[in-house]
């Protein structure tokens, strides 16, 4: 988890770019900035210029009737993952034996999201197990209660991702420089179309010098690591597909960026080429996204989330007095606790010892006042905590800022 929201390691820099600039286009080759415009609200699809509202059990009656649903996110949105939240439920609530499928998590990690789908992990060990601070740079609270969905109702969770430093060496080398033994199994992809190769080729040219920088190997390479990224999330999406109950197959649902999903061009694409025809694409606009340009092919419906009111929130704070350890002890000395302040609220006492925060060894008093400011409101933070010989999970759930 990375609570601090600092920069993604250099090895996801090719194509965090991509996912942030796609995700956040609302049409094709479209340089205007977003601007807000009237939409009907809640679900509605385009035809031609015009939007018509379709109602909300229709689509998901549509969507349940599918062989995979695409979700797409804002990652950094709070509210576009409240609607993924509700989407599901709306789904299960249709098709029980559902599958749900995760970006967030690359394929060596599988294990652990079993684990803790079974019951086994808390919050610190699926972060911990899965190097969430590592692989994910987004607060773990926006994606907790979708990953708390999922355990509660025993629902498998699928990691769709490929590791970050396979999609930095095709960025530098190239697909077809890959020894075969280092792909992770994943398939060559399906040519990019024209339309999706100008919307790579609009980000990618911002980095790139000279006239040529369409038709030089960069550009070649840069496309390639977003298809190979595309094509695993299919492959994995594909793969869950026979593994249903009583020999039926299940709804699998994927959860990932909207840039991967939008007109059909990033994941949508390559599911159409490994043979899966029944493929519905759902996705959140957030009032602040441009949806004047939105044309035909978008996604099979959207959803138009309300403008939410900014309100100034203050730091959190955790009501506790903290200390460096004394020589020869570890993690950070708890002195004294405020009563009725988050910390009391959450459990902890004066005399504990918080050895990890967000999943990363508290080493010092200022690091761990850090995370907590950092924290946006609505969020969890877990701690671990030493008390005497016993080793605590606690959980610290900051309030919403509405």
């Amino acid at each position: 988890m990375n609570i601090h929201r600092t920069p993604r390691p250099l090895l996801w820099s090719l194509v965090a770019v991509v996912a942030a600039l796609v995700a956040s286009a609302a049409a094709l080759g479209s340089s205007a900035a977003p601007a807000a415009c009237a939409t009907p609200r809640g679900w509605w699809q385009a035809f031609g210029k015009t939007t018509v509202s379709v109602a909300g059990n229709e689509v998901l009656a549509r969507a349940a009737a599918a062989e995979i649903v695409l979700l797409g996110e804002r990652h950094d949105d709070e509210d576009q993952h409240r609607w993924q939240a509700q989407v599901l439920a709306g789904l299960h609530a249709l098709r029980p034996d559902l599958v749900i499928g995760f970006e967030m998590f690359p394929r060596r990690v599988q294990p652990a999201l079993d684990r803790w789908v079974a019951g086994e992990l808390t919050v610190s060990a699926l972060l911990a197990q899965t190097a969430w601070e590592e692989t994910w740079n987004i607060p773990i609270g926006l994606y907790l209660p979708l990953f708390e969905f999922a355990r509660i109702n025993r629902i498998p969770m699928v990691a769709l991702n490929v590791d970050a430093k396979l999609t930095r060496a095709i960025g530098d080398k190239g697909w077809d420089a890959i020894p075969e033994s280092e792909r992770e199994g994943v398939g060559r992809a399906a040519p990019a179309s024209e339309a999706y190769r100008d919307l790579l080729f609009s980000v990618h040219r911002q980095h790139a010098h000279g006239q040529d920088a369409r038709r030089g190997s960069a550009f070649k390479h840069f496309v390639e690591a977003q298809q190979n990224w595309d094509r695993a999330m299919a492959e994995a999406l594909l793969a869950r597909r026979g593994e249903g109950l009583q020999g039926r197959s299940p709804l699998v649902v994927g959860i990932m960026g909207s840039g991967h999903l939008r007109y059909g061009l990033g994941v949508p694409h390559q599911l159409r080429d490994l043979g899966v025809g029944g493929v519905v694409t759902l996705l959140p606009l957030s009032a602040d996204e441009d949806c004047h340009e939105i044309r035909p092919g978008f996604a099979d419906a959207v959803f138009s989330l309300p403008t939410k009111p900014a309100t100034p929130v203050p730091p959190p704070r955790l009501g506790v007095q903290l200390d460096d350890a004394e020589t020869g002890q570890v993690g950070v000395r708890v002195l004294a606790v405020t009563a009725g302040s988050l910390a009391d609220q959450s459990g902890l006492a004066a005399g504990d010892r918080l050895l990890e925060v967000a999943g990363r060894p508290a080493t010092k008093a200022g690091m761990v006042i850090e995370v907590v400011r950092a924290s946006p409101p609505g969020t969890w933070l877990p701690l671990r905590v030493k008390r005497g010989e016993a080793t605590l999970d606690v959980v610290i759930r900051f309030p919403s800022a509405s």
